[in-house]
């Protein structure tokens, strides 16, 4: 089944009139096109459904691979009250995932900080929050998710890689992206009147890495090794190296080999 505005609208039911989509055969990537719009305007609940992406981004502007019917790829643009804190919004955001994947049957997801949701220890899907340039309680939320790994993808990113199909399987693409604007509406909700701290325990529950020996590495200095003690009430990653729990800010968390 096409993706359409229509069929996502039915399946939202009243929670439609909180959003306003748009579905695009193809762009080069939704969190562009999304960001030039919140900067002329668009209100808040805009959304841009991309079919493919010919230059998706990830975090620290990695490539998101996404081509026809392989891929889930939207951003959300949502408006915060002005002196609303950004902090944690994408793992926050990252439990809105896990509870539609759920939803739809496509449960069995983890949660790896700051911004990657897991099957089976690969990678399912991603987030990237960009706040919008001149308005910093704006955030453009840009998630892609796997329904089938790409043919084209290369041979290592596809064996870290999951994807929500097996080979032969289907999905009605319309629900799921209901079921993730029903979710994100909900919790950005909840985010805007408790921050983080209100969804910070069903992260944890959904936490990859918790007390597990991980390598922290990062732009800013070697490769860290320690014990994952989760996240704090802000996002920050709790990381315990030599008895002592520091917080990190940014970075990006692996397995340490046993």
């Amino acid at each position: 089944m096409p993706v359409t505005i229509a069929a996502i609208a039915a399946n939202l039911g009243v929670a439609a009139r909180r959003f306003d989509i748009d579905v695009l055969p193809t762009c080069d990537s939704t969190n562009a096109v999304l960001l030039a719009r919140a900067e002329a305007g668009a209100p808040s609940g805009t959304v841009v459904i991309a079919e493919e992406q010919t230059a998706g981004r990830g975090r620290r502007g990695r490539t998101w691979f996404a081509s026809p019917g392989d891929s889930l790829t939207f951003s959300l643009l949502w408006r915060f009250a002005p002196g609303t804190a950004p902090a944690g919004l994408s793992l926050a955001v990252g439990v809105a995932v896990a509870r539609a994947l759920s939803r739809v049957g496509a449960g069995g997801t983890a949660l790896k900080w700051p911004n990657d949701i897991l099957r089976d220890d690969r990678k399912l899907g991603g987030i990237l929050v960009e706040l919008v340039p001149g308005a910093p309680h704006a955030a453009v939320i840009g998630i892609g998710i796997n329904l089938r790994l790409p043919v084209a993808m290369p041979e290592d990113v596809r064996a870290a890689s999951a994807a929500i199909l097996a080979a032969g399987d289907t999905i009605d693409a319309n629900s799921l992206y209901a079921a993730l604007l029903g979710e994100l509406l909900a919790t950005l909700e909840a985010f805007a009147a408790g921050g983080f701290a209100a969804i910070r325990p069903e992260w944890l529950a959904h936490h990859a890495f918790q007390d597990a020996r991980v390598s922290l590495t990062s732009d800013f200095g070697p490769p860290r090794a320690g014990i994952c003690r989760g996240v704090d009430s802000d996002g920050a990653l709790l990381l315990e190296v030599d008895g002592r729990v520091e917080r990190i800010l940014s970075g990006e968390v692996s397995l340490r080999p046993a």
